[in-house]
This record gives C-alpha cells, sequence and structure tokens, in this order.
C-alpha cells in the first residue's frame, strides 16, 4: 500500500459530524459521518448554488477573485475552497471533544469506539486528547491552508514570498461561524495542529478533494487574488450556505468509512442538487409583463410612474430614488422596477425595507399579491418576513402552511422535490420553515422586514457577510427612507457603498427626503461604483444613477398638471390639558367622524385615551368607539387591534368606500400610526413634531378619495392639528426638563424628537399662518421648501424665537456628531476613505465584542440597528386563580409550556413559538432606573418549564396585577398596554 492510500485510509475515520439529534439513527444510519465526506458534501453544493442561486453579477466578481476571470476555472476552485473550510477539524482539539466533551454516556461510550478504530486506521492523534491544545477549528484551517495550497512565506514554513490570495482566502473561511478572525487569533492557532503531526494527512484531504472536483491543485495559486471587497463577501455568503445546506441531514446522509469515496462524491452531488431544489434556492426567473398584467385593477399607469418606467436602464444596475406624496403610487413603480431589473441584470429576489415591524407586516400581504401575479404559472418562491416578531404574525404561518401543501422538506423529501410547484394559473408565495432560523430569511428570494437588516450588514455582527451578500444579490426597496435618524443614515450610506460595489440594484423610496440625504445616498452609491459620472442637470422627483453613475431625473414637476397636489391645512394650537382637548373632539366627532390623536409617547396617549373613556358615556360615545394604539401592547393584543382597524379604515373593494368603515371613531395612537397601516382618518390631531413626521402623518389623513364625499362637513377639508405647550415668552416647550441648569419646566417628547427641529418646525409653521391662524401646505410644491427650513441652514432672523433655535441647535450638531461618530466606530466599509483602495481582509474582522448584531457584544462596540435606549425582552403570561398558565386574560388559551423541537413535532413547535412570541413585549431599559425602578432581572423568579428557560417571565392575574417578577411594580391591561406602578 503505497503513503496516499495509507493517509486516505486514515482520513475517513476523521470524523466530522455526529448524530447529536439522531436523524442518521432513525433512519438506520451511522453514528458519525467522515469529515472528508462533509466536505465533499460541501464542495457538490457550492457547485449547484453557484449554478442556479448566484446572480451572473456575483458569479462575475468571483469569477475575477478565485478564476483570473474564467467563470469555469473559478467555480471549480471556489468548490474546493468551500469544502475545505472544516479542514481544521482534523485535529486533536476538535476531534477529541465527542469523547471528551459535554456529551450523553452514550455518546462518550460511541466516540471511545472511534477512537479505538482511528488510531488503528493511522490517524495520528495524540495521546491525550482530552487535554489538547485548543484553537477553534475554523482558524486552525486558517492557518493550514495558505501551505497546502501553494504558498512558500515563512509563516508557512518556507522561504519565499507571502501569497496574499490564499491568506486572504484562508481568513475568510475562517469565518465560516460568523466573525473574521483577527491576525492574533490566526497566529495562536498555529499550535492546534502541528504540521509534523497533521500536514501529511492534512494534505491527503485536500489532494482527495481537489481530485473528486477535477482540479489541478497547482492552478489555486495561479487564480485566487480576492482584491475586490465584494468578491470576498460573496464567497464568504457562498460557503455559509453552502456549509448550512450541506448540513442538513433531512438531505445528506450519514457515510460509511468503509463505502469507496468515489460513492461519497456521487450521492453528495445527488443530494446537494435535491437540497438547492428543494429549499427553492434558485433564482427569479422574472417574466416579461406589461403594466396591466402586473396590475390588473390599474391597466394604465399613472403619468407619474410612466415617467420613471421610461427612465429606468435598459441595462446593468442602477440606484433608483423616487420622491412623491404618500399614496402616489411608489410602491407600485418600485415593485415594477424591481421587476424590471430583475429581467435585465438576473437577480435572484428583491427585499423590502420599511421603518417598523408594522409597516412590514402590511406591506407584506401586498408583496405576497404582488408576486402571486407576476410569478409564472405554477411557480412557487420563498417569501419571508424579516423581523424579530415574525414568527408571531399569521402572515408568516400563512405562507409555512402554503409551503407544507406543496410538500415540507423536513417530513418528506420526494415530496418537497416532486410537488413544489402549484396548479393554479398564477404563481404562490409559501415560505419554508428552514428560512425561520436565524440569519437565513435574508437568504430566501423575497423578503419585507425592517431597515435594521441593512443597517447591520455593514458592522461586525456575527453572519454580517450573509446578510450582505444575501443583499447584494437582490434588488433592494427602502421605504420610507426619511424615517430614520443620522445613526441609521450613516449605516445605510455604507450599506449602500457596499451594494453598489457588489453589483446590487436599489430602489428608494420617500414622501419627504431632505436634499442632505439625497446627496449622500448619490455619493456612496457612486462611491461604490468607484466613478464620479455625470449629471445631466434635468429636474423631477424620481432619480436615477445607471452603473456608469450616471444622473438623470424625471418625472412630473410640482406645478406639472398631472402631478398630484396634496393640500393640508395645519392649525398650531396651544396644548391646554387632556380632558379640554378630548372633551372637545368627542363633541366635535359625535355627529359623525373618523378621528385619530397622535401623541409622541405612550403615557400622554393612555392618559388621553382615558379621559375619553371616561367622558364618553356623557358625551354618547360607546366604549368600543374609542380605541388605543401604541407599543406597550403584546404583539397579540397590538396585531389583532390594528387589523381590526384595517378592516374598518382600510380601503374598500376596487378603489370603492370600505363598507365597514364606521360613522365616527376616535383612535389615540403614537407614531405607529403613520408609518404600518393603510389607514383613512376624517382629521388627525397630532402632538408638536418634525415637519417631515407631520407630512407623514399626513398621509393618514383624507388618505382614501372614496370617502371624500362622505365626510362629515366640519372635517371636509384635509386638516391636521398640530398641539404645542406654551412657554415663556409665548415660545413652545421643546427640552426636556433639566433641574441641574435650573429648567424645571420640560417636555419628555424632547428626548424623542431633536428640541431644535421640534423649534424649527414650529417657527416655520408660525410663519407661514394666515389672519384665521392656518398654514396651508401645498405638497409637493411646498415639501422641499418645509424640508430645507428645519434640516438645511439654520434661520439667522427668527425674532424673539431665535435664542431658542441658537441654543437648540448647538445641541442638535453635537447629538448628530455624536451618532456619527458611533456610526463610523462600527461601520465596514469597502475602500478606504482617503485612498479609494480595497480594505484588507483583516480589517474586516469582528468578534464577540460586536455581538450577534442588535444581540450581545460591548457598548460601544456592538452591532446595532440603531440607536434607540435599550431594551429587555420580557414574556408575560396570565396565571389564573387555579394556578393554570394561560395567554390570554379570559383563561381560554393554556400555555403550551413543554419541551418542543421542530425536528419531532413542527406543527407543535410553530405555535408554541407564535404563541410566546405574541405575549413577549421590550420593556425599556431606562424602567430598571429611578425612583419607580424595576428589581433585576437576575432577582426574578426562575420556571421549570422547558418554554420558560432563559426568558425573563412576569406572570399576571387576569386582571393585570403583577404576581412573579416585578411584584408590584408592573400592571398589564389588554387595552392600554404595560405600565409602570
Amino acid at each position: 500500500m503505497g503513503r496516499f492510500e495509507q493517509l486516505l485510509r486514515a482520513v475517513v475515520f476523521a470524523w466530522g459530524k455526529t448524530d447529536l439529534n439522531g436523524d442518521s439513527a432513525r433512519r438506520g444510519g451511522p453514528a458519525w459521518t467522515p469529515l472528508l465526506a462533509h466536505l465533499l458534501d460541501v464542495a457538490a453544493t457550492a457547485g449547484v448554488l453557484w449554478d442556479r442561486h448566484l446572480p451572473p453579477h456575483i458569479r462575475q466578481r468571483l469569477a475575477q477573485a478565485f478564476g483570473a476571470g474564467n467563470e469555469t476555472t473559478a467555480r471549480q476552485v471556489v468548490m474546493l475552497l468551500a469544502a475545505l473550510h472544516d479542514l481544521g477539524k482534523a485535529s486533536d482539539c476538535f476531534l477529541g471533544q465527542w469523547q471528551h466533551g459535554r456529551t450523553s454516556l452514550q455518546s462518550k461510550q460511541l466516540a471511545k469506539a472511534w477512537e479505538e478504530q482511528a488510531r488503528t486506521a493511522g490517524l495520528p492523534l495524540g495521546e491525550d486528547l482530552a487535554h489538547a491544545f485548543y484553537a477553534r477549528h475554523e482558524h486552525i484551517t486558517a492557518v493550514a491552508l495558505p501551505r497546502l495550497l501553494g504558498c512558500t512565506c515563512p509563516e508557512c514554513g518556507g522561504t519565499g514570498e507571502r501569497h496574499a490570495g490564499l491568506h486572504d482566502a484562508a481568513v475568510l473561511l475562517g469565518a465560516h461561524h460568523g466573525h473574521i478572525p483577527n491576525p492574533e487569533t490566526v497566529e495562536r492557532a498555529r499550535g492546534a495542529a502541528p504540521v509534523a503531526q497533521w500536514g501529511d494527512l492534512h494534505a491527503a484531504i485536500v489532494q482527495t478533494v481537489a481530485d473528486a472536483i477535477e482540479i489541478e491543485l497547482g492552478t489555486v495559486a495561479q487564480v485566487v487574488e480576492p482584491v475586490r471587497p465584494s468578491a470576498r463577501v460573496a464567497f464568504l455568503y457562498l460557503v455559509y450556505l453552502a456549509d448550512w445546506v450541506a448540513s442538513d441531514t433531512e438531505f445528506f446522509h450519514f457515510r460509511l468509512p468503509t463505502t469507496p469515496v468515489k460513492d461519497w462524491w456521487q450521492a453528495a452531488n445527488q443530494e446537494a442538487d435535491q437540497a438547492v431544489q428543494a429549499r427553492r434556492l434558485t433564482r427569479w426567473q422574472a417574466r416579461p409583463m406589461t403594466w396591466h398584467e402586473m396590475w390588473p385593477d390599474t391597466p394604465e399607469p399613472r403619468t407619474f410612474q410612466a415617467d420613471g418606467m421610461r427612465l429606468a436602464p435598459a441595462e446593468g444596475q442602477a440606484m433608483i430614488i423616487v420622491e412623491s406624496d404618500t399614496g402616489s403610487g411608489k410602491t407600485r413603480l418600485a415593485l415594477w422596477m424591481a421587476h424590471h431589473l430583475a429581467r435585465t441584470c438576473g437577480y435572484s429576489g428583491l427585499y423590502m425595507a420599511l421603518p417598523t415591524r408594522a409597516a412590514g407586516n402590511q406591506v407584506g400581504q401586498e408583496l405576497r399579491k404582488f408576486l402571486h401575479t407576476v410569478l409564472a404559472p405554477g411557480e412557487v418562491r420563498d417569501m419571508a418576513l424579516v423581523h424579530g416578531t415574525a414568527q408571531a404574525t399569521d402572515l408568516v404561518h400563512e405562507l409555512v402552511d402554503a409551503h407544507q401543501t406543496h410538500g415540507d422538506a423536513l417530513t418528506d423529501l420526494s415530496s418537497a422535490v416532486e410537488t413544489a410547484t402549484c396548479t393554479d394559473a398564477s404563481g404562490l408565495a409559501v415560505l419554508d420553515p428552514w428560512y425561520l432560523r436565524r440569519c437565513l430569511a435574508l437568504v430566501a428570494g423575497f423578503g419585507v422586514g425592517t431597515v435594521d437588516q441593512i443597517a447591520l450588514a455593514p458592522q461586525g455582527s456575527r453572519h454580517w457577510a450573509l446578510r450582505l451578500g444575501a443583499l447584494m444579490c437582490k434588488v433592494v426597496i427602502i421605504d420610507e427612507a426619511h424615517a430614520y435618524e443620522l445613526f441609521q443614515q450613516n449605516l445605510l450610506s455604507a450599506a449602500v457603498e457596499w451594494l453598489a460595489e457588489g453589483g446590487a440594484s436599489l430602489v428608494i423610496l420617500s414622501a419627504t427626503l431632505p436634499r442632505t440625504i439625497r446627496d449622500e445616498l448619490t455619493a456612496a452609491w457612486r462611491r461604490g461604483l468607484r466613478v464620479t459620472g455625470d449629471d445631466d442637470a434635468s429636474q423631477g422627483p424620481i432619480t436615477v444613477i445607471d452603473k456608469n453613475g450616471r444622473l438623470r431625473r424625471g418625472g412630473p414637476l410640482p406645478q406639472h398638471p398631472a402631478t398630484p397636489k396634496l393640500l393640508t391645512d395645519i392649525q398650531l394650537k396651544q396644548d391646554i390639558d387632556d380632558e379640554t382637548l378630548v372633551a372637545a373632539l368627542l363633541d366635535q366627532a359625535g355627529n359623525g367622524g373618523c378621528v385619530v390623536v397622535r401623541s409622541t409617547r405612550v403615557d400622554p396617549c393612555r392618559s388621553r385615551y382615558r379621559h375619553a373613556v371616561e367622558l364618553a358615556h356623557d358625551k354618547g360615545w360607546r366604549p368600543d368607539e374609542i380605541l388605543i394604539l401604541h407599543g406597550m401592547l403584546l404583539p397579540r393584543h397590538r396585531l389583532s387591534l390594528e387589523a381590526r382597524l384595517a378592516s374598518m379604515l382600510g380601503p374598500g373593494p376596487q378603489g370603492q368606500r370600505n363598507p365597514d368603515r364606521p360613522n365616527r371613531l376616535l383612535v389615540f395612537a403614537t407614531g405607529v400610526i403613520e408609518q404600518s397601516l393603510d389607514l383613512d382618518f376624517d382629521h388627525g390631531v397630532t402632538d408638536l413634531c418634525p415637519i417631515d413626521v407631520a407630512v407623514q402623518f399626513r398621509g393618514r389623513i383624507h388618505r382614501h378619495t372614496a370617502n371624500n364625499p362622505h365626510r362629515p362637513p366640519w372635517c371636509r377639508t384635509a386638516r391636521l392639528t398640530m398641539l404645542w405647550q406654551p412657554g415663556p415668552h409665548g415660545l413652545p416647550v421643546v427640552e426636556p426638563p433639566d433641574f441641574k441648569t435650573g429648567r424645571p419646566i420640560g417636555t419628555y417628547d424632547g428626548l424623542v424628537y431633536a428640541p431644535y427641529v421640534l423649534a424649527a418646525t414650529w417657527h416655520i409653521l408660525t410663519q407661514r399662518r394666515d389672519v384665521n391662524g392656518i398654514t396651508r401646505l401645498q405638497t409637493p410644491r411646498d415639501s422641499e421648501w418645509a424640508l430645507e427650513s428645519v434640516y438645511g441652514e439654520p434661520s439667522q432672523d427668527a425674532g424673539a424665537a431665535q435664542t431658542l433655535l441658537d441654543r437648540t441647535h448647538a445641541s442638535y450638531l453635537e447629538a448628530l456628531a455624536d451618532e456619527a461618530r458611533q456610526a463610523e466606530e462600527r461601520l465596514f466599509l469597502p475602500y478606504t476613505r482617503r485612498r479609494r483602495t480595497p480594505v484588507d481582509t483583516y480589517d474586516l474582522a469582528s468578534g464577540t465584542n460586536q455581538g450577534d448584531g442588535d444581540n450581545g457584544g460591548i457598548a460601544g462596540i456592538a452591532a446595532v440597528s440603531r440607536l434607540g435606549e435599550e431594551s429587555v425582552d420580557c414574556l408575560i403570561l396570565y396565571q389564573q386563580p387555579d394556578r393554570t398558565i394561560t395567554y390570554d386574560h379570559q383563561g381560554l388559551l393554556k400555555a403550551d409550556l413543554g419541551q418542543r423541537s421542530p425536528n419531532r413535532n413542527l406543527t407543535a413547535y410553530r405555535r408554541q413559538q407564535k404563541d410566546l412570541l405574541a405575549n413577549t413585549i421590550a420593556i425599556p431599559a431606562r424602567w430598571w432606573n429611578g425612583r419607580r425602578s424595576l428589581p433585576p432581572t437576575t432577582d426574578w423568579p426562575t420556571h421549570p418549564q422547558p418554554a420558560l428557560r432563559n426568558k425573563h417571565v412576569i406572570l399576571i392575574t387576569p386582571e393585570g396585577t403583577c404576581l412573579s417578577g416585578p411584584v408590584g411594580r408592573l400592571r398589564y391591561d389588554q387595552t392600554t398596554g404595560l405600565e409602570r406602578m
């Protein structure tokens, strides 16, 4: 027997995965699968994903980085490298974990039997596996691989030059568990698998995989040069995905070490093909469609939409900015653009990002309808809802149910492969539960969620390259782009630069986009393209920047007859007290009118609602005609309330009046009302708020024209009442109280919105009032004036208000500078700021300090998507008098708190997860401070039920009194929500 044959005999006894979940045993398979078998599974999967999943522009970037421009070569090289991601598992510290790690007695016995076989076969195991020098296996890969692929530098034991490309590729493979390691981490791993002990076996593994792929090893060093930043991200994205797909034991069976390797390779290719098909990881093949076919209820596009369609580039990626009032048809134009770009560029799908979860929930329904139309007859595609409480929504479970109707890969592989088409004449959106796993939602072909996913993409959180890589494969739509704080805007700029560099396309929608934000997004796109581009000086609300950076504008100008004009009367009114306000509204709408009162904070919202309920009987109102909506309601109660509001105040069928619209209704809400539901109120009242927020809120007043003839006389004109709290000298109170500086009077609204922005909004509206005290705005004509007056250069001739504006503006600039600094400290960029050269791979290093993305990490370093105050997720359950635990106060929904596994009973697991999320609420971290502070969660009782492990649990009575957790400090009401006592 030759040396290589001896090594191969030993190689097949290095285990790669063990049967922790018992999947292999249930099929009568072995307790472990060889490392080499898993590497071949990953290689085969990477090849199938290259062919079917990656869009052309991603393959092109990988071809340049790993094939000297040749796609065929690059495909083989990437398959080889992806396979070798787990090479470091061939080491004492990893292989010893089975027997000496935290496993069951039965597992340790199996491990002992394996070790005896492995030593007999010649695997070069050390004498004491229990105390082997430890390093993570992916870091061992990073240090060992360059030498095996041809680098002869001193680090690799030679005397030649350092092959930067091989070292970069190895470091990227060292990130396949989520974080790109730093140089010190890689260097430390050098002692975990000494070349003298493991070098020959590693070389045999590399050669065996190369032989299966049919690639000459000498080719690798000649073509690997991953300099382009997006190529590194795309490579890591493919490695992540190939590894996760190939690790799915529902598709990939464990192999026996006695089976020939060629049989493993044949099985790997078959199973990879089945897995990619069953998970619907193939690219979207967008078919030609007319506007009428896409939107049958509106046969012809509006002038505004038609102009945008004509501006769309015939080929290549693009960034498109669409600025228009709420209700003008921006979303439909954006979806048309996404479809067009998918056809011309071959994108794998699209992702729609919105500012809030509630907005995502509603737009998700719209996207589902869109896919029903644009997908080919019988075509089935996955559509994910991407945010923290997605599994609590009915939409997600409807999509999962639709998936199971068409074959569930988790229970029946053949059914999933053979029946993943529908027989309807249209397409179908579904959701494979596989995409509910962490980080995988963005991989689904289509998705709707919060903008947080985009803001996290250029930060060093765990698996950041998976997020970014998935987005680079798609058309990305960012809605309500004006609604983000500067911290998020800076992160979005970095993401835009990455997306441009990575070949994605971007559609940005806004009703009120300040010029500074528009200019920065444009500059970021061009930085990513590494061009300056031309500007033809055209005008219009639609901006298109093509693949060459050339900028064109179009669409009807504000004065054009075809431009929809939105008239709004804004009445500034002093806020005297809640009872007086509510009494007047109950009288005003007594004979008819649907009114919304928007509060900046939850406490005033709750106070106004309670006054209304107290006055309701005397004013002739029923309690069910007065509603309250805010963020301190459990999702179980908030989602049902949102659905109720949508059924009453949403659009009617085919543009007609909603037959369920009530004669009168009074709704008290916070800012969720203008960023979520497609609702139409007759009149709106709001606290003093930024001008762009007011315009956005205005979009919920007189929204549906079908209701105009039926509106009560007192609210036939679209009017917004803006309440302001008077202070000294007739100026508004906009700053929070500060007892240290002698300012005892203030408003805590100044902690939500910048006091300067509130003051500037009040000032410009005051200056424009007519003799009746009304400020009349016509958008889009007045949009730029309003935005620039607040967010542009500060006023210098504001009279009595100048001192207030100057003082708050200085604080505003300090806050903006701090947000910019925090964003800069966290984000990754593809190119250096000054020289515009690609950043080094090690510049993208991250780790546990950065956390998991809005989860974990060190303050000031952890990746976060927004700078709002921190919160703690708590689970609220009801304890009935007989001590039964339920999800609801009536005691009808008994809580399932047992151990549920998706591998054993998927239906029960899904139901349990949905119910637990529906009863989970984020409590502000500030509630643990001050006079009424809550006790630390570490002092709360623990609960023995499996579903309650590692959760902060609050038990309450059906009446809302807290029984367990912060006893006596909290109260919950299913109508008014959670509040401190």
